[in-house]
């Protein structure tokens, strides 16, 4: 994430959640160190993953305190093991115990989804079908998870609602059908967006290649189903596919032939991985 994004959309989360964990002060904090005193402090992962988030842990450090210094060993997106020295943080010992657990969430969650999404993305590897994530996310977290499945090796479905046209069942419902609701989006949504469409039987999957849709998503179809929507579709919109799917159940849609493959798991579901700061002592 460079400095511009960070300061733009970053920036005020990161505060909002060092505030929620600091109303007032930091009283085990105070209660030990009363005076400023330079110390170091190294973080160690504990078990095997993908991390991502270093930028905003680091980040978290600088706004109590521009002074913080950091030694990273790794980079985002890069494989980590348990027992690995991950970075080497210098700075007010206040500084470090009162930031601890605001950067280790984020560091925590986001290396979390890193983590599960490279694991399904590894199970696409050899096919042409790309990993999506969703607007399950986290509230007010969402930049911070988008981008830890890039991490990850996953892909950036629309980011928000006035990112893109999706045209979901109750859309549909509310317009009177799909060719309805197709007919509507294009005459009201800017031209250079594209029109996607959720279908859930083969019918709608007709009535949206006819409408003129640019992507069909087939949602909570059997593989059956979906194999034969694809071939309905014959190349005239792109596919993809979305409906609970999991590291679990995945590899049975591998072989359908759909562009892209959504998950809200990666998300929403995503264990995080344990990682610590350990060893803080005083230097001189």
């Amino acid at each position: 994430m460079n400095s511009i994004s960070m300061k733009l959309n970053a920036d005020n989360l990161i505060l909002q959640a060092l505030a929620e964990d600091i109303t007032s002060e930091d009283i085990s904090t105070n209660a030990v160190m009363p005076e400023p005193k330079l110390g170091e402090v190294s973080l160690i992962c504990k078990q095997d993953g993908v991390i991502a988030g270093l930028d905003i842990f680091k980040r978290v450090f600088e706004l109590l305190d521009d002074k913080t210094e950091f030694i990273f060993y790794c980079k985002d997106s890069d494989n980590v093991k348990a027992g690995q020295l991950m970075a080497t943080i210098r700075g007010d010992i206040r500084v470090l115990l009162s930031g601890e657990r605001t950067a280790l969430n984020y560091l925590q969650r986001m290396s979390g989804i890193a983590t599960y999404t490279r694991s399904i993305a590894d199970l696409l590897k050899n096919s042409k079908t790309k990993l999506l994530d969703t607007r399950k996310t986290t509230p007010n977290n969402r930049i911070f998870e988008k981008y830890a499945v890039k991490a990850g090796g996953g892909y950036n479905h629309r980011y928000n609602l006035s990112d893109g046209v999706l045209l979901k069942d109750n859309h549909i419902g509310a317009a009177g059908g799909v060719k309805e609701a197709v007919a509507m989006a294009k005459q009201y949504a800017p031209f250079v967006r594209k029109i996607e469409v959720e279908v859930e039987n083969l019918e709608q999957v007709r009535e949206a290649v006819e409408a003129g849709a640019d992507i069909i998503m087939l949602d909570n179809m059997t593989a059956e189903m979906m194999t034969e929507a694809v071939k309905i579709i014959n190349g005239r919109a792109l596919t993809e596919c979305s409906g609970n799917v999991t590291r679990d159940n995945i590899e049975k849609l591998i072989n359908i032939g759909v562009d892209y493959i959504s998950s809200g798991a990666l998300t929403h579901s995503a264990p995080i991985l344990d990682i610590s700061l350990k060893n803080l002592h005083p230097v001189e």
